[in-house]
Formats: C-alpha cells, sequence, structure tokens
C-alpha cells in the first residue's frame, strides 16, 4: 500500500516547543526528514492527512512518499511520539530510503487461522506476545505484515520467533541468537474460575414458650 503526505519546510523560528504548540493549532505536525544522502530536514505535515495515515497498521511498514516543495521524498516512519493521554500525534521522525540499500524495518505481526487452530477448538486462548518483528530488507522486498499461522497450534504449544517463516528478501535483527526461542504467540488453556456453592442448611430454631413458675 502507498501513502503520500504533502508537507511544507519549518523555518528556524518554528522549532522549539512553543512553535510546535503553535503549529499543532494550525493543524499542522511538526517532522524532521533524515538520513540517506540529505541533510536533515525540518518540517511540518497536515494534521487530518497524518491522523488518518497512522490509523492503518501498514502505514508504519509502508514506504512513504513525502511531497516538499515539489520534490518527492522517499521515506519509512522511524518514530511517533504521542500525547501521553489523549493520543493524538505530536512529532514524527521520517527516514530517507536509498533504493538499492538494506535497511531495518519494524513489521507488524499478523496471526491468520485464529478460529481454525486446534487449540482454539479446544477452548483454549490464543495470546500474541509480539506485534512487530523487526527485520533486514531492501525497501522493495519490504513486506505490509509478517503472518503467522497457527492452524496447528495447540493447547499448552507457542510458536517461536526462530519458528516464523519470513517472506523472500527478510532477514531477523537480532541482539544474540537466544532470541530465536522469544515466543511470539501461545495458545493457554482456558482459566476455569471454580465456584463454591455453600449449602446453607438453616435449621429452624424452635422456640418453647416461656412458662412463668409464681412462688405463692
Amino acid at each position: 500500500m502507498s501513502y503520500t503526505l504533502n508537507a511544507v519546510a519549518r523555518a528556524t523560528e518554528q522549532q522549539g516547543k512553543g512553535a510546535s504548540r503553535r503549529l499543532r493549532k494550525e493543524n499542522l505536525i511538526p517532522a524532521i526528514i533524515y538520513g540517506g544522502e540529505g541533510e536533515p530536514v525540518s518540517i511540518c505535515v497536515k494534521t487530518n492527512e497524518l491522523v488518518k495515515a497512522i490509523s492503518e497498521d501498514a502505514f508504519f511498514s509502508s514506504i512513504i512518499s513525502i511531497e516538499l516543495d515539489g520534490a518527492k521524498h522517499e521515506v519509512v516512519i522511524k518514530a511517533l511520539q504521542r500525547h501521553p493521554s489523549k493520543g493524538f500525534p505530536l512529532h514524527v521522525d521520517f527516514q530517507r530510503i536509498v533504493r538499492g540499500q538494506e535497511m531495518n524495518f519494524n513489521v507488524p505481526v499478523r496471526v491468520a487461522n485464529e478460529d481454525a487452530s486446534a487449540g482454539k477448538k479446544a477452548g483454549g486462548v490464543l495470546t500474541q506476545l509480539v506485534n512487530d518483528i523487526q527485520v533486514t530488507c531492501l525497501p522493495r522486498n519490504l513486506p505490509e505484515f509478517i503472518e503467522v499461522d497457527v492452524t496447528k497450534l495447540a493447547v499448552g504449544d507457542n510458536i517461536r520467533l526462530g519458528d516464523v517463516k519470513l517472506p523472500e528478501g527478510l532477514t531477523l535483527v537480532l541482539q544474540d541468537d537466544s532470541e530465536l526461542d522469544n515466543a511470539i504467540v501461545s495458545m493457554q488453556a482456558p482459566t476455569v474460575e471454580k465456584v463454591e456453592e455453600e449449602t446453607a442448611t438453616d435449621a429452624a430454631e424452635v422456640e418453647a414458650p416461656a412458662t412463668d413458675s409464681e412462688e405463692e
């Protein structure tokens, strides 16, 4: 999927926290383009365009075309700063891509065939432990997502990072080989809450009639 954002350059006086707040009031989000063979460029993008784009997961693993002063910059999103409580975007970092040069990308994980899985049919609960996987590839090989098929996943089983079948041209980015054992998804047994039923047997209290003994 392709995305295009329209941008304008930010002047020196439009940088800083105060200036960024003023830009947001004008429905513009401050951003920066860096990397590749060019110098970093401070820009701002239209709020409505960015909000619409980030509502789609594919945006975060796609090549984005930014139109700036009549020129097009091919970039990928590298960082998105959001408001801590309201969630709307505050600042975006875009990295230029260089055709023919491999780059690191975070690609979303998409679970396939959950309802048809052996564990689900047995009443298991599927838990997705990882939302994206970092890979190295050429920009032209960048997939929209990496599919993890859980059809054969039984209760008590999991799929590790090393089990994931990557599309052609992709290589995992690892700190060390032990990360291959990290679970991506797991199928857990359902949690059964035992409710102890209390059988209350209320014995009827029989009050003997009071007998008053009068001494004469």
